[in-house]
């Protein structure tokens, strides 16, 4: 900053008054001080930065990149060279993007600014993971990826397998060739295991009242086969936190304990999972009492900046498999969604995340309370699933599918986005598996229903509006 320099100041109050000159100068170094307290302190602001502060930030940042050196001169194929103008302030001058082709959170040499952002966001990131109760992770076995939630599984499992061969012989390694997955009707996890090359076990759930529920016994039963290494085929075992009602969070706990028995690695999809304190708490639990490889979560969904982004992590001590996947991920990466959470934590401050996680627990209890105040007059009822914290499951008695389906269909004509309606007992094949009971998790769930989600930074004003809908 040009006044925050004793030199510079002495020029200034040749111009002006002095005493305004050291008013405008006590004021830049206040800001100075956050910015030295966030690299030193490691950790979220306890308040939230104003956006002027932010751009400010940024702004200095990107001048350490090379493409804004005022002198520079590029001759290589890739010089942070931007045509659009409007593009170039949009990505606040940081245009050579993240990381090197041998590892996608290593220094650039000709972006250190860009470096800085980087890291302070893998940083926050990881605190704020803390903050939700994954306390066994550190910033070092947290590393953000430029990809959705589905494509960073895809990066875990390419990665289990280059770990795998360097562990094991190649025969081991071809024959290790099967994911077990606790189903959950949503394609995306099923696909990445599809898309790197796996084969898929699918232990389907138990119905226990409502709630699906972890069937621990039929998992062990696939585990306790591998217990000869002659003819281990199982690579990992993939549970989910969060989910669609009336399915539950998976017994992460239960299932990291089988896991480290039979030795078998153990990968935990909680792509929205971290918005809950509930759901950390259980992985945490998983991490200290057996064994978990890593755990894939949505920058998106928890964080609430534009799809584009995942965190991969692991406790620490135990960060093989998030090291293997940032030094697998093939080219430098984009830094725009690193660059939309960094700016939108430094907003929120712990603070801020704090009372989001504390309004979205008040709110589910509120969208439950609605719920069942209109399920009720139509005859219908909330279906009771205490081990799910986020979803919520309303029964639609009719057994016609077309109405089950002309229903959701009418909410989203309404401006209700978000709502699913499952009919029941529908088939889908993904791949070369085939799904009875899609959408419900279970081939034969005995209602059809829908389901409606109190998500982080949903508002009061949404449940009302979403009451109202459900009575017209």
């Amino acid at each position: 900053m040009f006044v925050n320099n004793d030199a510079n100041q002495r020029l200034c109050e040749s111009l002006v008054s002095t005493s305004y000159v050291r008013q405008a100068d006590e004021a830049s170094k206040r800001q100075t001080k956050l910015f030295s307290q966030l690299v030193s302190n490691r950790k979220l602001p306890t308040d939230g930065w104003n956006e002027q502060v932010i751009e400010s930030f940024l702004l200095e940042l990107s001048q350490l990149d090379s493409n804004n050196f005022l002198d520079n001169c590029g001759v290589g194929e890739r010089e942070g060279r931007v045509y659009s103008k409007l593009v170039q302030r949009r990505n606040f001058g940081l245009h050579h993007g993240i990381g090197r082709s041998g590892d996608v959170s290593a220094e650039q040499p000709k972006a250190i600014g860009s470096s800085i952002i980087a890291k302070l966001a893998n940083i926050l990131v990881a605190d704020a993971m803390k903050i939700s109760g994954l306390q066994s992770i550190d910033s070092t076995t947290t590393l953000l990826l430029p990809l959705c939630t589905g494509m960073s599984l895809c990066s875990v499992f390419n990665a289990l397998r280059a770990h795998q061969r360097e562990e094991q012989n190649a025969k081991e390694v071809e024959r290790q060739n099967t994911i077990v997955w606790t189903r959950l009707d949503q394609k995306t996890c099923i696909k990445s295991i599809l898309a790197s090359g796996y084969d898929v076990c699918v232990v389907d759930p138990i119905l226990e009242k409502d709630e699906l529920v972890t069937n621990l016994q039929a998992l062990e039963k696939e585990l306790s086969a591998e217990e000869n290494e002659n003819t281990k085929k199982i690579a990992c075992v993939v549970s989910s936190t969060s989910c669609f009602a009336p399915r539950a969070s998976d017994d992460v706990e239960a299932i990291a304990k089988l896991c480290q028995k039979y030795n078998v690695a153990h990968v935990i999809n909680n792509a929205y999972g971290v918005q809950s304190r509930k759901l950390c708490g259980r992985i945490e639990a998983a991490m200290r009492k057996g064994r978990v490889d890593c755990v894939v979560q949505s920058l998106d969904k928890n964080f609430l900046v534009p799809v584009g982004g995942a965190i991969v992590c692991a406790s620490k001590g135990n960060g093989y498999l998030v090291d293997k996947v940032r030094k697998l991920y093939p080219g430098r990466a984009s830094i725009s969604s690193t660059l939309d959470v960094l700016i939108t934590l430094l907003e929120m401050g712990k603070t801020g995340y704090e009372r989001l996680l504390d309004e979205r627990e008040t709110n589910y209890e509120k969208l439950k309370m609605a719920l069942e105040r209109t399920a009720s007059k139509y005859g219908e009822r909330v279906l009771e699933t205490p081990n799910n914290p986020i979803s919520l499951g309303v029964t639609l008695t009719s057994s016609r599918n077309d109405l089950v389906t002309k229903f959701g269909s009418m909410l989203f004509t309404r401006r209700v986005s978000g709502a699913r309606t499952v009919p029941m007992q529908e088939t889908k094949k993904i791949g070369n598996v085939e799904l009875r009971g899609f959408g419900a998790s279970f081939s034969t769930y005995p209602t059809a229903y829908f389901t409606a989600a109190a998500a982080i930074g949903m508002r009061e004003k949404e449940i009302e509006s979403f009451e109202l809908q459900l009575e017209k």
